[in-house]
Parts: structure tokens; sequence; C-alpha cells
């Protein structure tokens, strides 16, 4: 790994503070990229115009080598091949001249998400934390230009008639965004810009202990963040994959929740995680070891309704309603469990009408002999010995598999960690969950014990599993290790 800034001396910025240096200064940034995704792709060209809201006042532009081939399709795109950039500065070299150019501006772009991901991945690959206030000159256009039939940069230039030489190079693709962006603020007063910038919070809608500036301190990262009372006391716990974004979101809220929480808060703190499944599992944990007033979901359930089967003397498996606490528990073979009874109740006759079972054989008939449904024809007759326990319990086979969607089995669930190459590492064993670690080398290289030694966990929680399980089922390319 090159040294960061390809330089070792500190990097020293002076703020003024006056009162006469207050008008905001905007970066307006384009990249050209090897492709969609900022975690797998790399920058091939940057440029930077700074503009001081009248005029740009410098600019900067470079190729970049991206240390990979560049696909045909983006360099049909862009013009940009791979000789072109094979003598050109790897992102390190230029990284001091972006932070010292964007250092206390606002970062503005033409889909703004898109080329900040992307300069803020290549500093996470350095080990720096890249940040900066945004704004992005499609929403503010869609805002201050309302009915165009289109946003892309492309259509705003014919539609205002600005002339670049080369879409798609970064240079004139900046150059385009500030000359819209000119058009914007010469549009309107600069409300809509704050308003954008400060994601629609007013100061005046803050706690009176929370600043906009302390807002956007907060790291734009996966993780759990912490709402407390003037007395110190949790009052809210969230999850987000940007905690910044997810705490400004809070406070624009006009719901009674949000009137609540503003009503409330005095602090924040926060945790970052990386891994949203951490983060999943802690703010889970949190919420029943805490439990903060303003949260409700997630608080420690009873589980006290359950499903449980067994096998009755004649070979048939039968199905019950029942409760953990039940004294007869023990002797019954748990399938399910669920927050309340009636919750267990409801999906087990759900499971009775879809695998057409019988009533009287999962206890929610009390005939002696035939069911009800058998008379009307929907229960096959397992209930007066006319279809085969055989038959019978291959289909509550099917049944239990379907509601039995357990853990099994032991492994360790891999995914990216708070810092560049650092792993986050979730482990299950025999279908139980073990807790959490963060790592510097990859799971492969570790050995099982000291993972397992190594792993933690701030709370006993009865969903953990569930989370886990649902986490599993709905994440494409999870990087699983058996053990």
């Amino acid at each position: 790994m090159p040294p960061f800034f390809g330089i070792s001396k500190q990097i020293v910025f002076y703020v003024c503070k006056c009162n006469k240096c207050t008008a905001p200064v905007y970066a307006i940034i384009d990249v050209e990229t090897t492709g969609g995704t900022a975690r797998y792709e790399r920058i091939t060209e940057i440029a930077i115009v700074l503009h001081d809201g009248e005029k740009v006042t410098d600019t900067f532009s470079s190729l970049i080598n991206p240390e990979r081939s560049i696909p045909w399709n983006i360099t049909q795109l862009t013009g940009i091949t791979d000789e072109m950039v094979a003598h050109a500065p790897r992102f390190f070299e230029v990284a001091k001249t972006i932070v010292e150019m964007t250092e206390g501006a606002i970062f503005v772009a033409h889909n703004v998400s898109f080329d900040y991901s992307f300069i803020r991945e290549e500093f996470a690959r350095l080990g720096y934390t890249f940040t900066r206030k945004q704004l992005c000159t499609v929403r503010l256009s869609r805002k201050v230009f309302p009915g165009l039939p289109s946003y892309s940069l492309s259509n705003l230039k014919r539609h205002f008639g600005i002339h670049a030489e080369r879409s798609h190079r970064a240079l004139d693709d900046t150059l385009a965004t500030a000359r819209i962006f000119e058009l914007i603020l010469a549009e309107q007063s600069g409300k809509t810009v704050k308003s954008l910038l400060n994601h629609s919070v007013r100061e005046s809608m803050l706690p009176h202990a929370i600043t906009l500036e302390r807002l956007h301190a907060v790291p734009e990262a996966c993780g759990v963040y912490y709402l407390h009372d003037e007395g110190g006391s949790v009052i809210y716990v969230g999850k987000s994959l940007n905690i910044r974004k997810r705490l400004f979101e809070h406070f624009a809220d006009l719901t009674p929740k949000g009137e609540k929480l503003r009503a409330g808060v005095a602090d924040i703190s926060y945790e970052v995680t990386g891994s949203e499944l951490v983060a999943l599992l802690l703010e889970s944990a949190e919420i029943k070891r805490l439990q903060p007033p303003v949260n409700r979901a997630l608080r420690l359930r009873n589980h006290s309704g359950c499903i449980f089967t067994y096998t009755d003397q004649n070979g048939y498996k039968c199905l019950a309603v029942g409760k953990r606490n039940n004294r007869n528990a023990n002797r019954l073979e748990l399938v399910a469990d669920y927050p309340k009874f009636d919750s267990a109740r409801a999906h087990l006759q759900s499971i009775v009408r879809q695998y057409e079972l019988c009533y009287r054989l999962c206890n929610l008939d009390a005939s002696e002999h035939a069911c009800f449904h058998y008379g009307i024809k929907q229960c096959r007759g397992a209930c007066v010995g006319e279809e085969s326990p055989e038959e019978y319990n291959e289909r509550v086979q099917d049944a239990l598999h379907a509601m039995n969607r357990r853990l099994s089995g032991s492994f360790f669930i891999a995914e990216s960690g708070r810092s560049h190459g650092e792993q986050a590492v979730i482990g299950v064993q025999d279908g139980h969950y073990l807790g959490y670690g963060f790592f510097d080398s990859s799971v492969e290289a570790l050995g099982t014990e000291d993972i397992l030694e190594a792993l933690s966990t701030t709370f006993s929680d009865p969903d953990a599993a569930k989370i886990i399980r649902s986490y599993i089922e709905g994440k494409k390319g999870l990087k699983r290790i058996g053990f």
C-alpha cells in the first residue's frame, strides 16, 4: 500500500473564523470510472471546479490510473483507453490535491451519490475517511426547474444551450454542471440549496442541544445510533446504512414520532459497524437491553405462543398451539415460536388449510371422532382412520419443513468491517448465534478457535437467529464459511 497522499509530512489547514468569510465554497466534481459500483470499480478521471457562488475560482483535472483494465463498453462511452491512463497518476498521488481543494467546501455533482461514493471509497482504500456536505444538481434542477422532460446532464445542457466539447469527460461535464448550478443559484434565493444541503431540516426543527454542524459531523457509515435525553438515558436506538442521513431524516420527520424525538433528544452517540448484519444484531440486542421508551417493535419478546408437534397412539403426527411455560411443553417437540399466542394459532390454521391437515389432529377441533371439516369434505379422514398415518404424516412433514425455518449448522459470515481491509465476522454454531468480532486478517487465514474466542455479544437476544436467517435468505453473494 503506498503512503497516503504519497507524502510523509503532515498537512495543516487554516480555517478562517471571521464573520466576513461565511459565504460557502462549492467544489463541483465529476469522475469517470471503470464501472458503476464504487466498492469494486475505480476512478479513471477526475475534475474539480471551485465556485464561490458567483464565479469559478479554480479548476483541476487529471486522468487517473485505475490499476486495472478499462472495460470495452466504458471506453466506448468515455473515450478513455488503457493506453491513456497507463502513465497517469494513481489516485493516492492526487489525493492531497483533492483534500486541499475540497476542504471546507460543499461537494456538488450531477447525481452526487455516484461521484461522492467513488471518491469516498478511493480514500477508504488509503485508510482515510473522506466526508463532505453534499448537493445534487439533479435534485436541485427538479425543484428549481420543474416540468422538464428529463434532468440528465446531456438534456439539461441541450435545454439551456450549454456548449461542452465532450460528454462523459470529467472536466467538460464538471464545467457544464457548474453552469447549471449558476442558473439554479440565479433562479432562487438560496433556500432550496440550503434545504437540500441539510436534508430539509431547519435549525429550528432540531432539539435545542443538537446543531446542524453536529449532525454533519456524524459519519456516513453503517452502524447503530443512540438518542439520549438530558439525563443521558437512551430513549431510542436505531440502525442505518448511513447514520448521518438517517439522523437528518429523524429530525425532518413531522409525524408524532418525530415530534416526540425532537422534544426528548439532548445528545447523540453511535457505533460504526461497517457490516449491515452486525448492525441489525446490535440494534436488536441493544433495544432489548436498554428498553428505550420510543422503540416498540424490537423490545424483548416473551415468545409466549408456540407450535408443537407429537405423535399420537395411532401413529399420526399431531400439531398443537401452546405456551412455552406450559407444563406439558417439555414433552413436546417445539416447531416454531411467536411473540403472541394468537399469532401462533393463526399461523397453524393457515398451515392446516394449505396442507389439508386434520383440524382435530391439529387440536383446532374438539370433536372426539370425526372433525367438522371431515363432514364438509375438507378433511381427508385421518381423524376417523380413512387416511393412513403414512400418507397423512407426509403432508405433516411438508408443513413442518415450511414452519421450521431455523438456523442449522456451524459457520462464519464475513462482511466488510469498520475500515478498509477489516472484516466483520458473525459466528453461528449448531444453529445458535455466538456473537461477532472484527479482524484485520481474512477469515480463511485465521484458525476456527481463534475466531470463536474473539467473538462477543452484548446481550442474549432470542431474535438473533431469526435476524441471521432472514439476512442469509435475502442477501446474494454472502460470504459464508463452514466449520
